[in-house]
């Protein structure tokens, strides 16, 4: 104890929150007055017989710390398996559901008994990311309690969390809470194809610098993609493989989960201006080494031995392939080294959940990769989906809906047939526009972008991005059931996703569009349960039970939207909707001013 009367120590810190609190308050507030007490005497209750003290239990939040990790963890698992046992006969839009993050940190500490840290923040940060009825950890505790604890842990990689400078890793606790059937299906073990099937695992970085990691992954996304064009293969997208990033695997278990026949793993080694790459293949449910091989050249040579891995693996598999086969895979990224490695490092800040800075960040990188090779299609496809992006995530503006159309038009100009450009880029001229005002629309070329992904269908029907661009723009132009096709296609080709909530949303939209309301809903619900901060589904949510008119439910839902994206509102919402059918746009209006959306 220092004479400022501060102690300063190592603790388990755990931190919870009612999921809702506002809303059931505002719905019943004596009853959930009621479940309030009840749920803090059974966090007191576990936390007191692991060992923690109760720091506080204002409002509807809970704080407590252990003197050990397993403690705070065995807590957290009680609290919740009791919770949601008493919760059993209580309908779902009234259950009180807690979601708790749990953290091993420094914690400072005043004679009072008030804490303060580092290690309060991230626990509360780790707790705004968890489910309702869930856990959600830092990497310390899952190192703590390995083994020790009757638990499994889901790595959900690094994240960027408010007021804490460096990134977060985030594991889930498998199985707290129950998970819908219709949930579970789509996560169970898909068949194998008939024809060679592949899983393209993560390469390991062997050149001792972290900052070389993009140059990996981005090196094996080229080989997943030249082997998905080819149409006498399946070949699992690099979002599913990618799960097992930085993992021990066994490769028997990597086939079942995936459903594929063949695994292909290997390293990359860049010092300077070499490159060394080694592959083997693996038969997965015998372990059998098919082949194993390595590739040596110059940075100069990169794409070349991307070809060569490319040829091996299908000489390998299938001895009968067409050598025009081979040919159509050999299609170069870049004229310019540098831009495609400036490509590269573009890629994370475009996916699912980075934030606007780092969206930014990419937006910068393509912007360079452009000046180096002005006549790069890939990225400027990718630049039109990085506009895209900024309009959906509601900071964008008219000029982005320009911008993104000019780059989208200058890919399709340069007469790639690369499916990967063809399909951004028909994304965007398809989605991107703006209504404003009496009656000027600018953009929304629905014909062109029909075009453009019929083009991709056919010559990579195999990859991801293909499927998944089409099922939207199927979906924006009014053909529910082609929509639907993709969308469930794109989910066999990464059965492991962690975007998968975007896919599950896409069917929600088929089925809407189609005016199977009951179907919508459903898959609102597990998109929900998929990805409970993805506002998308929620947004699907109040649509679909609109049209039920269930309205009192959709204003819950509605609520929960309006949480995750406070901005939105429905004069927004309407001109830059993508949706080609008038009345379409104007149901789906009435229903949010009617859920109490702002105008």
């Amino acid at each position: 104890m220092s004479d400022s009367g501060l102690k300063q120590r190592l603790v388990a810190i755990l931190a919870a929150d009612v999921a809702g609190y506002s809303r059931l308050m505002a719905a019943d507030e004596h009853a959930t007055v009621a479940a309030l007490d009840a749920a803090r005497s059974v966090f007191k209750r576990a936390i007191e017989s692991n060992q923690g003290r109760v720091i506080d239990m204002a409002g509807d939040s809970v704080l407590a710390v252990f003197e050990t990790a397993v403690g705070a963890v065995s807590s957290a698992l009680a609290v919740q398996q009791d919770l949601n046992a008493s919760s059993n006969e209580v309908p779902e839009d009234r259950r009180m559901q807690f979601r708790v993050g749990v953290h091993l940190g420094d914690l400072i500490e005043k004679a009072d008994g008030t804490v303060y840290g580092n290690g309060v923040n991230i626990a509360a940060r780790l707790q705004a990311l968890a489910e309702p009825g869930g856990i959600t950890v830092s990497e310390s505790i899952r190192t703590a309690v390995k083994g020790k604890v009757s638990a499994a842990f889901e790595d959900r990689g690094e994240q960027t969390v408010k007021n804490i400078p460096e990134p977060v890793r985030v594991f889930l606790v498998a199985g707290v809470g129950a998970a819908p059937p219709a949930a579970a299906a789509i996560r169970a073990a898909p068949p194998v194809p008939d024809r060679p099937s592949l899983a393209v695992l993560p390469f390991s970085n062997m050149s001792g610098d972290p900052e070389q990691e993009y140059f990996a992954d981005g090196m094996v996304e080229d080989i997943i993609t030249a082997l998905a064009r080819m149409g006498a293969f399946f070949v699992i997208a690099r979002n599913s493989s990618f799960v097992y990033k930085g993992k021990a695997v066994d490769i028997k278990q990597v086939g079942r989960e995936l459903g594929v026949r063949y695994v292909l793993e290997g390293s990359v080694r860049k010092a300077g201006n070499r490159i060394r790459i080694t592959g083997q293949l693996i038969e997965a449910e015998n372990g059998h080494h098919v082949w194993a091989e390595r590739f040596e050249g110059t940075l100069e040579d990169v794409f070349e031995l991307q070809d060569r891995i490319t040829e091996s693996i299908v000489l390998a598999i299938e001895p009968s392939m067409r050598r025009a086969e081979l040919e159509r895979a050999r299609v170069k990224p870049a004229s310019n080294l540098q831009s495609y490695d400036l490509l590269l490092r573009a890629l994370p800040g475009l996916s699912p959940g980075t934030t606007k800075a780092e969206k930014d960040e990419a937006s910068s990188f393509i912007r360079r990769a452009l000046e180096m090779d002005p006549h790069y299609a890939l990225a400027k496809a990718l630049g039109a989906f990085a506009c895209l992006q900024r309009l959906m995530d509601g900071y964008g503006d008219a000029e982005d809906v320009k911008v993104g159309l000019r780059y989208a038009d200058e890919a399709l100009s340069e007469k790639s047939d690369d499916p990967t450009t063809l399909s951004f880029a028909g994304l965007a001229l398809g989605s991107l526009g703006y209504r404003a005002l009496g009656f000027r629309v600018l953009g929304f070329r629905y014909d062109e972008a029909e075009r453009a992904i019929d083009r991709a269908l056919s010559l990579s029907p195999n990859l991801l991005m293909v499927q998944f661009c089409a099922g939207m723009i199927r979906s924006f132009v009014g053909k529910g059931d082609a929509a639907l096709g993709h969308f469930e296609r794109a989910m066999r080709i990464s059965p492991l996703d962690p975007g998968m909530g975007a896919f599950i949303v896409g069917t929600g939209l088929a089925h809407l569009i189609c005016g199977r309301y009951d179907e919508a809903l459903a898959a609102g619900k597990r998109t929900v349960q998929e990805s409970p901060t993805f506002a998308s589904g929620h947004r699907l949510m109040v649509i679909a039970l609109g049209n039920l008119d269930r309205i009192e439910e959709a204003k819950l839902a509605a609520q929960r939207m309006l949480e995750l994206a406070p901005n939105f509102t429905v004069s927004r919402s309407q001109s830059v909707s993508p949706f080609k059918d008038p009345e379409f746009r104007k149901r789906s209006a009435e229903i949010f001013l009617a859920a109490g959306v702002p105008k």
